[in-house]
């Protein structure tokens, strides 16, 4: 291919594009009933493809969402998935011209950040994405005992029909997401595949609970049989898909209720908080083993002003951060955080000389609160032309509660 034309792709090419991406999975490609489902998960107009001819051989889509940052503000987002290129057409650069060409449709539509799951993690920092919210993967002993006498009760747990799940569980998210730094709106496109498809294609069994606490429904957990078909009892694993919680209180009682599901021995759970105190609320903590810990949200500043300016910042005296950013030169500049607030300063090189700086995948790294900034400067993610700004960037960017999202697109 001379040149690497990207342009958004018709809605007939949609579904060659989702074959497309399954492949690079090693996926086969969806019959006509597990299409028909996943069809509308695709946003209009936010789908690219770079074509060989007539032949399709690159491709990724976003669909529009919400997060909330540091201090409750909720600024639009572009939640990036199913990217893919064939194989006989990777390393020529068809990722790149498609990962920009998508960075300037995020910016031209005023989405503040791009978010995505990397299946590698060693591809999307070029493009300025960095780890913005981690999670632990944990494994528990299925025993309704083990959950502490005086642990938090919340309130009643209950099994949800499947006609009533999605609807039920749509509202209770939505009331839910965003009370945590990271996390997300998610569309009706998002219920249809993560949910709808398995309840309504796959035919699958579905254990869904709802919790109630003082103001009604409050928290959620969604879990499926784990293990293979024929395992003894004692072996059966029970995996948790999706679980949110609107205090501590409701995630015991929901725990409560998974560890005492009947015919299982083990309960376990992906990604869930760092800051999740699992451990804190059995007799035993030793019941609860931490079995792995992984990235979750890649964040990609798109829009550093405005991002950086609707942030809360913890009582710090100024801190002159500069941002690096090779892709969008309107990102780069100086910037002071003080009193609360951000805002630029003056230009890279100007008369406003930075106290730290730093790329913008770095930035992203620091944003929600997952990583402070000493730990970045340790690690040479940012530099510190002046050292003692490190400690009044801490805390600055210091966040009360662990950033998660919880939502895997």
């Amino acid at each position: 291919m001379s040149t690497i034309d990207v342009r958004p792709l018709d809605p007939d090419d949609l579904r060659g594009a989702h074959a497309l991406f399954g492949a690079a999975l090693h996926h086969p490609p969806a019959d006509d009933a597990a299409w028909a489902r996943t069809a509308g998960s695709y946003s209009p107009g936010r789908t690219l493809g770079v074509h060989d001819g007539d032949t399709l051989v690159a491709t990724a889509t976003s669909f529009p969402s919400e997060m909330v940052v540091p201090g409750g503000a909720v600024l639009s987002m572009a939640a990036v998935t199913r990217v893919g290129v064939r194989a006989d057409h990777t390393r020529r650069g068809l990722l790149t011209a498609m990962m920009r060409a998508q960075l300037e449709d995020v910016a031209e539509r005023g989405e503040a950040f791009a978010s995505l799951r990397a299946s590698e993690a060693g591809i999307y920092g070029r493009f300025g994405y960095g780890v913005a919210t981690r999670g632990r993967d944990v494994r528990v002993r299925a025993d309704p005992a083990l959950v502490r006498a005086d642990a938090p009760r919340g309130g009643p747990v209950r099994l949800l029909e499947r006609a009533e799940i999605i609807p039920v569980l749509r509202d209770v998210y939505e009331r839910n997401a965003l009370r945590r730094p990271g996390g997300i709106t998610r569309t009706d496109g998002w219920w249809g595949m993560a949910l709808g498809r398995r309840l309504e294609v796959d035919r699958a069994h579905v254990l869904a609970v709802v919790h109630t606490g003082p103001d009604g429904d409050d928290g959620f957990a969604v879990a499926h049989l784990g293990d293979e078909p024929g395992a003894a009892f004692a072996e059966r694993r029970l995996d948790v898909d999706d679980m949110h919680a609107a205090d501590i209180a409701g995630t015991a009682a929901l725990w409560r209720f998974l560890l005492g599901v009947d015919l299982i021995g083990s309960v376990q759970a992906r990604l869930r908080p760092l800051d999740e105190p699992l451990d804190l609320l059995l007799a035993d903590p030793r019941a609860c083993a931490v079995i792995g810990q992984h990235d979750e949200a890649w964040l990609r500043i798109v829009d550093v002003p405005e991002a950086l300016a609707a942030r809360g910042y913890g009582g710090a005296a100024p801190v002159l951060l500069a941002v690096h950013d090779a892709l969008r030169e309107t990102n780069a500049g100086v910037y002071r955080i003080a009193d609360g607030a951000a805002e630029r300063v003056g230009p890279l090189g100007g008369p406003v000389r930075p106290e730290l700086e730093c790329g913008v995948d770095g930035l992203a790294m620091a944003y929600l609160g997952d990583r402070r900034p000493s730990e970045l400067v340790a690690s040479g993610w940012w530099t510190a032309p002046e050292p003692e700004a490190v400690n009044r960037a801490d805390l600055a960017f210091g966040t009360a509660v662990s950033p998660w999202c919880g939502t895997f697109f």
